[in-house]
């Protein structure tokens, strides 16, 4: 078959486009759902605590990813600044994933830990009072928030239905009076606290 005759015909260019691109992708995906490394959990990972489930909602709601990658590249330059590079096996309960190339402002990935509860705070709230050349937005609301236990504890439930995440009874039953009087502040320093510390850096 030549390239005039494809060129010239539109539904067969159609139908051989959507063939090679099909082709391609099963070649691409299909290895990945049998190769344990990318579907079971790293050693310390356990799905996200209650607090930290709901910081994790609010940081994808008020749109963080749009400026920070959770996702460090197995290259010198990104290891020696942010730690260990990501594994897929650290993000089989996070859906949809916080990966990315977009970085206004620093990877996320390893930041569990780095800074004190009181630093995330007041970052949160000005952050120009601790990096004074950040051009971040300030989230004073998320301090005046109050989490709803009950629709994080449905949210929670219906990742364990859907999604296999494996979540006990107990840690369910449980979640609700965990989750009282906590503010959405509270809920993102949380989850923020628990990047990447699964993994050693």
């Amino acid at each position: 078959m030549s390239h005039e005759v494809v060129e010239k015909n539109v539904g067969l260019m159609a139908v051989l486009i959507f063939i090679v691109v099909s082709i391609g992708g099963l070649v691409e995906i299909v290895p990945l759902l049998f190769a344990s490394q990318t579907t079971e959990p790293v050693e310390g990972v356990e799905p996200d605590p209650p607090l930290e489930f709901a910081g994790r909602d609010v940081y994808v709601r008020e749109g963080c990813y749009n400026c920070h990658s959770q996702q460090i590249r197995p290259f010198r330059a990104e290891t020696e600044r942010y730690g260990h590079y990501s594994v897929a096996g650290e993000f089989v309960y996070d859906r949809p994933f916080q990966w990315g190339s977009k970085r206004t402002g620093p990877d996320l990935a390893r930041v569990g830990g780095r800074y004190s509860d009181d630093w995330h705070y007041a970052h949160l709230m000005n952050p120009r009072d601790v990096v004074p050349e950040s051009n971040m937005p300030a989230y004073p609301w998320l301090a005046e928030r109050e989490l709803d236990p009950e629709a994080v504890v449905s949210r929670m439930r219906s990742q364990k239905r859907l999604l296999g995440v494996p979540y006990s009874e107990e840690q369910l039953n449980e979640a609700a009076s965990q989750l009282e009087g906590k503010t959405e502040m509270d809920a993102v320093i949380a989850y923020l606290q628990g990047l990447g510390t699964a993994v050693s850096r």
